[in-house]
């Protein structure tokens, strides 16, 4: 095991307001895109900046591509400073999903290299509001910092005309999508419904109970059963939009198995080619 990528919320009351660790509330809906924000300006843990997943974790698709493409690197660390924070800084991400939209930034702090600690908020903004932990309505303020040029690597995303030549070769495509989307009996966001052929389905809410991550010994038992005797980089995570696979790369880390991929594009690219199959049902 490594560090663990979680901070519970009292630990994250005690640190509030040391230098060098720095608050992101990552609260969406993707049904309803205002509805985060709006809900940051109802209340949020001091001194937390806000990310928009559309605009701040995601970039404007292309026809080509899915509803939320990677942002840009250099504009992403940007971002990052114009929220005043630096590549060593410590980074708290929360929301109030089970970690379904903090876990992409965490996931893009690792992606571009920075170096200080990428954390989420263990059981996100209803945790901090069951502990009766202060809520701050102002805005706050900060000073820009600059932010270096970041030293992404490629090797973490998987694009979509690598996916059959990766599932041939042994690679575990995982489906982090509900059961119900998955096996196409609904689909409430894209044009389409089922799955890319070949995947397999583990829900992203499997990695939860009672609001808050799993044990690392229980998640990591339910997905080493699930990996088949792979190792964890051989694991691709998708979702609907690249987002809440995150979080099953979250879970992963948290289990201590590192390496997994992204597969960025997920299911709302896969289906922008109709030549592209699909599956049905609960089989891969």
């Amino acid at each position: 095991m490594t560090t663990n990528p979680l901070i519970d919320a009292a630990t994250l009351h005690t640190r509030l307001g040391q230098p060098g660790l720095i608050v992101v509330d990552c609260r969406s809906n993707l049904l309803e895109p205002t509805a985060g924000r709006a809900a940051y300006e109802r209340g949020h843990i001091p001194g937390a900046r806000y990310a928009d997943l559309d605009r701040d974790l995601a970039r404007p698709p292309v026809p080509s591509e899915g509803r939320h493409p990677l942002p840009d690197a250099s504009t992403f660390a940007a971002t990052l400073g114009s929220w005043g924070i630096g590549v060593d800084d410590t980074i708290v991400a929360y929301d109030d999903a089970n970690g379904a939209i903090a876990a992409r930034l965490w996931w893009l702090l690792g992606w571009i290299g920075h170096r200080g600690m990428a954390l989420v908020l263990d059981g996100g903004f209803p945790a901090w509001q069951a502990a009766q932990l202060p809520i701050e309505i102002a805005l706050p303020a900060w000073h820009a910092k600059p932010y270096p040029s970041p030293r992404k690597t490629a090797a973490g995303v998987v694009g979509t005309n690598d996916i059959p030549a990766r599932q041939r070769a042994g690679d575990l495509v995982v489906d982090a999508r509900a059961a119900a989307r998955y096996r196409g009996e609904q689909e409430p966001i894209d044009p389409v419904a089922g799955h890319v052929p070949g995947a397999h389905n583990w829900p992203f809410s499997n990695n939860s109970a009672a609001g808050v991550f799993r044990p690392a010994a229980e998640l990591r038992s339910d997905l080493l059963q699930l990996l088949a005797g792979r190792d964890a980089p051989q694991l691709i995570a998708m979702c609907g939009s690249g987002v809440t696979a995150c979080q099953l790369l979250l879970a992963m880390a948290v289990a201590g198995l590192h390496g997994g991929k992204l597969y960025a594009g997920s299911w709302s690219e896969w289906i922008r080619d109709p030549k592209r199959p699909i599956a049905k049902g609960t089989e891969p």
